[in-house]
């Protein structure tokens, strides 16, 4: 059996070892056009930041180790410029002597990659305006900035390239800017949640310029001014386009595959094409979400590894299946620590499902062991079935941790009230003996049972003003004092018993307090005295966040981005 696999890197390099694995007779080919086979795409940015300072460590393999393991024949510079799947064939060029060649296979594995959005519009052809995908596409920028000393820098883009590259940009010196046409970082978050991940950047001197659309680019003043709408320009020494990946599926295209979502390739779950014979993974295909059930491209290490393993196995006569995504990711920002899995709160609605959250604010580890920081969670789910859709943390230590038990509970279809039952490790350094995703499942339950009802920021508009619900908010004296939502009285929730007769009986009582657990005891207290209580989730912290990161979008915007 002859394999031709074109593209290295996560998905191809995978699949290569692993068919070889499974057949030690099977001659492998893999053709890839750059210079790299095996690389650390998730590095690029530390390298340019200096944090990985040897080039060397981002490659995993070189085309002499792999074959020297494996006996692939690893053919680097060699693009793949035609398919004829009726010949079984590939045409191929090779990049360093521009010879031109046909290759047979009797299996054909695709694992294109996807490649950096670069939008139609003037001036991207700039020698300071660059992207980041590729090892070369790393050094390029990195000779640059060695060579040239840039003193600052654009960012068109936010997220998880824009945000990584930010962070090493600025450890170098560099004023940095991000530009992003939607109002917020980080799609794959929710923006109350993304307000943290905003507030994390300003404090470390990131200009942020959110809702703005760049339009193009112009050489100026040995650097480059970036053209906005509706917006004065930002000058900068270099301009980095991070703005999306798209499937890089011209082949498949040309070769009459079968398309989905922005012209990925469709796979079913063997990872098989439409064209027999020929397979497709990673970045370059349309996955199945396990959580909503539709189609998605979503562009991550991880699944890419999967399905170049499940390929091999069906090439090689098994029978493995994939049975989809999730968008199970963590990213480091400055010091901060953000990860996400499944779908969150907006993509939820917009997929018409009915959802509901919890929003806590738990210790790291034990209260009681030094060292403990404060991380947010957002947990969602399905009304009235539970089930689990989604998860965003946002904090410190054991981010990590909680993200991936929120998503093995996702992808084993548990309901969110059953995170409660959970068994999960305690000691006071690591976690609280009721660990924050425990907790989690505790707030839930509490929902299910009628014990807990919530209210939210987006419902603060509507709550009554003219006196025909309570507003109340039970922090100390001295917090309150610090700052509050206008129109809410204070009364400490350890005074609340004795100063019932300040509470009107009849009325809904809308209750806050700094995290959301002296609220909740609140709503208890006055539930137990017949009231209609409500808490408000993730506590005035949450509501704070947000609503400064708000008024700092707002602001900006409407005084020509000079207060961001």
């Amino acid at each position: 059996m002859k394999v031709v696999i074109v593209g290295g890197v996560a998905g191809g390099a995978t699949a290569a070892a692993r068919i070889r694995r499974l057949d030690e007779q099977a001659e492998i080919v893999v053709f890839e056009r750059s210079g790299y086979i095996s690389y650390a795409n998730c590095g690029l940015p530390y390298y340019i930041g200096d944090v990985i300072s040897d080039p060397e460590a981002l490659t995993l393999q070189t085309p002499e180790s792999f074959f020297s393991r494996f006996r692939v024949s690893m053919k680097v510079h060699h693009e793949v410029t035609a398919i004829h799947p009726d010949q079984k064939t590939v045409s191929v060029k090779n990049l360093e002597t521009g010879e031109s060649f046909e290759e047979s296979y009797d299996k054909l594995l695709l694992s294109p990659g996807a490649r950096p959005v670069r939008p139609r519009i003037p001036g991207t052809e700039l020698d300071q305006v660059f992207t980041l995908r590729t090892v070369e596409d790393t050094f390029r920028i990195k000779e640059y900035i060695d060579r040239h000393r840039p003193k600052s820098a654009v960012l068109a883009g936010g997220g998880f390239i824009g945000l990584e590259l930010a962070e090493n940009l600025r450890e170098l010196g560099m004023e940095v800017t991000i530009v992003q046409r939607p109002r917020q970082l980080m799609n794959p978050f929710d923006p109350d949640m993304a307000a943290f991940i905003h507030s994390e950047m300003r404090r470390h001197g990131v200009r942020l310029v959110l809702g703005h659309t760049v339009e193009g680019f112009a050489e100026k003043e040995a650097g480059v001014d970036v053209l906005l709408k509706d917006a004065p320009p930002l000058h900068a020494d270099l301009v980095v386009l991070a703005i999306g990946v798209a499937p890089d599926t011209a082949l498949a295209k040309e070769a009459g595959l079968a398309l989905g979502i922005k012209d990925s390739i469709t796979v079913n779950d063997r990872m098989e094409t439409s064209v027999p014979d020929i397979y497709a993974v990673g970045d370059a295909v349309q996955v199945r979400h396990i959580v909503t059930g539709g189609d998605a491209l979503i562009s991550l290490a991880g699944p890419a590894n999967k399905q170049g393993r499940i390929a091999a196995d069906n090439i090689c006569g098994g029978d493995s299946r994939y049975t989809g995504s999730q968008g199970s990711s963590v990213i480091k920002v400055f010091g901060l620590t953000s990860a996400v899995t499944g779908i969150n709160e907006t993509n939820a609605k917009k997929a018409g499902l009915d959802v509901d959250k919890v929003i806590l604010s738990p210790m790291s580890h034990a209260g009681y062991y030094p060292g403990g920081k404060l991380m947010t969670m957002k947990v969602v789910f399905e009304k009235g079935t539970y089930r689990l859709l989604g998860a965003q943390i946002v904090g410190y230590e054991g981010v990590d941790k909680r993200i991936d038990v929120l998503a093995t509970a996702i992808r084993m279809g548990m309901k969110a009230t059953e995170l409660k039952e959970l068994d999960l490790a305690y000691a006071p350094p690591y976690s609280s003996a009721k660990d924050p995703v425990n907790m989690a499942g505790f707030m839930i339950d509490n929902i299910q049972k009628g014990v807990l009802r919530q209210w939210f920021t987006e419902d603060l508009d509507r709550l009554s003003r003219d006196g025909s619900a309570v507003l109340l908010d039970v922090r100390t004296t001295e917090e309150y004092d610090g700052g509050h939502i206008e129109g809410f009285r204070n009364i400490p929730v350890d005074e609340l018993r004795e100063r019932l007769d300040e509470v009107e009986h009849g009325k809904p009582v809308y209750v806050i307090c700094q995290s959301g657990l002296r609220s909740y005891i609140a709503c208890r207290i006055l539930t137990g005295y017949g009231y209609e209580a409500y808490n408000f989730a993730g506590g005035f912290r949450f509501y704070d966040a947000l609503t400064h990161d708000r008024c700092l979008i707002e602001s900006a915007t409407a005084c020509g981005m000079n207060n961001i």
